[in-house]
């Protein structure tokens, strides 16, 4: 048995959680650079403000409504998703965080007889001591216990909590779900199912094997096991290593000069040399890329990328800039106004597997730099140590104008209570 629990329309409860006056009122939360919405209250959402919606096209709504707009403040949510996270795991042996939101539960082996309570005591844990609104579903796999966790908002709302027991429960709960929305299904399999005659779950759980294995494959027959209650997905302890990790951002405004370009440049590999080394990864290969803005088509347009082969794979910050530089020197081209530049740390393999070069003498005293300056930076705060190259202005920096403060990892945020 799975049980997922779910926080409700996070970054709006994070920011409601500090501002009690936002509660009843529409709330949503911009994307980097306050470009689009991708969190919104129900309020919001009730206004027909739809997920991904550019800012500048709902400004009309935003004032009509006097909708509360914030920046994403990923300090304050990182936090806060911790201490969510935290709290799970004192009620069950095992946990798989999903994402900064949400997490799995394994429930096999608790001695739980009413498994509505267990979820109603999850619940009220979390938000009694982190102030949190959550959901949870309940179900034996979970495929299942993510869509309990749905019909937990949609259809149990001041419950918030939905325990597939038994077959009635579990046929409701998969009547009242489109294909769409089973999680595992996208876009394309969604409308190919829908022309077929599948249009909800409990449709697609009765579908023939033989049909699913032919027009689904594999992937298809174990989506079908776990909506039938059988675990075809595995439990997964640890999050798996990534393959390739890139750091990249819009600029606060548009910029030309080469020097401002190369320091973000240069920041975002450090950021992506940090990632390496805390999955224990190092990288073959470097790729930078540097773009204008496509949709200012006054302005003149180009986008140009490269890789770069490493001599030998490395995680180090020094050896991961030194080759991004390289390469943004080859691609940048003077006269352009450019949006975003990026960094990709490719071909990746486990850092106790590298093949050291013959030449290279300093990889010992490189490791041990590295290992110092993320002691440092863990001890006394992000980039407190840093390479030069990587500046301190950062006048490239993306635009926030309804950042909210870091209350609870800021000191000079904490909230201020007059008596």
């Amino acid at each position: 048995m799975y049980a997922l629990v779910d926080c409700n329309n996070f970054y709006v409860s994070c920011e409601r959680l500090f501002n009690p006056k936002l509660e009843g009122r529409p709330v949503i939360v911009l994307s980097n650079n306050d470009g689009c919405a991708i969190a919104r209250s129900e309020e919001a959402k009730a206004l027909g403000i739809d997920m991904g919606t550019p800012a500048f096209m709902i400004k009309e709504v935003i004032e009509k409504n006097e909708v509360a707009v914030f920046s994403s403040n990923y300090t304050l949510y990182g936090d806060l998703s911790d201490r969510v996270m935290k709290t799970l795991e004192g009620f069950v042996p095992r946990l798989e965080i999903y994402s900064i939101d949400e997490a799995f539960l394994d429930i096999h082996d608790l001695l739980h007889s009413d498994l509505l309570t267990l979820g109603m005591k999850i619940r009220n844990s979390i938000k009694q001591n982190i102030g949190i609104p959550v959901s949870v579903g309940i179900a034996p796999t979970k495929t299942l216990a993510k869509m309990a966790n749905r019909f937990a908002k949609k259809k149990r709302k001041e419950l918030g909590v939905h325990w597939a027991a038994n077959e009635r429960l579990t046929e409701e709960m998969l009547e009242s779900t489109q294909v769409e929305d089973v999680w595992g299904i996208g876009h394309q399999y969604s409308l190919f199912l829908k022309r077929n005659g599948f249009k909800t779950a409990l449709q697609l759980r009765n579908a023939p094997d033989e049909w699913i294995r032919k027009k689904m494959t594999v992937k298809g027959q174990r989506l079908l096991n776990e909506l039938r209650g059988i675990p075809a997905i595995e439990w997964e302890f640890e999050a798996q290593p990534k393959k390739n990790i890139c750091t990249s951002r819009s600029f606060g405004k548009l910029q030309s000069e080469k020097s401002e370009i190369k320091e973000a440049l240069c920041n975002y590999a450090a950021a992506c040399a940090l990632k390496l080394r805390q999955q224990s990864s190092c990288c073959k290969k470097v790729n930078v890329f540097v773009q204008t803005n496509p949709h200012k088509t006054e302005d003149k347009q180009y986008s140009g990328s490269i890789s770069i082969q490493l001599e030998t794979p490395s995680n180090n910050t020094t050896e991961i800039i030194k080759y991004a530089s390289k390469g943004f020197d080859i691609i940048f081209k003077e006269g352009y106004s450019y949006l975003k530049c990026g960094v990709i740390v490719m071909d990746l393999v486990p850092a106790d597997q590298v093949q050291g070069s013959l030449f290279a003498t300093k990889k010992n005293k490189g490791k041990m730099l590295m290992e110092t300056m993320d002691k440092v930076n863990r001890a006394l705060g992000k980039e407190i140590v840093r390479l030069a190259v990587q500046g301190f202005e950062k006048r490239y920096r993306l635009k926030a104008e309804h950042l909210s403060p870091c209350y609870t990892t800021n000191i000079n945020d904490i909230l201020k209570v007059r008596i």
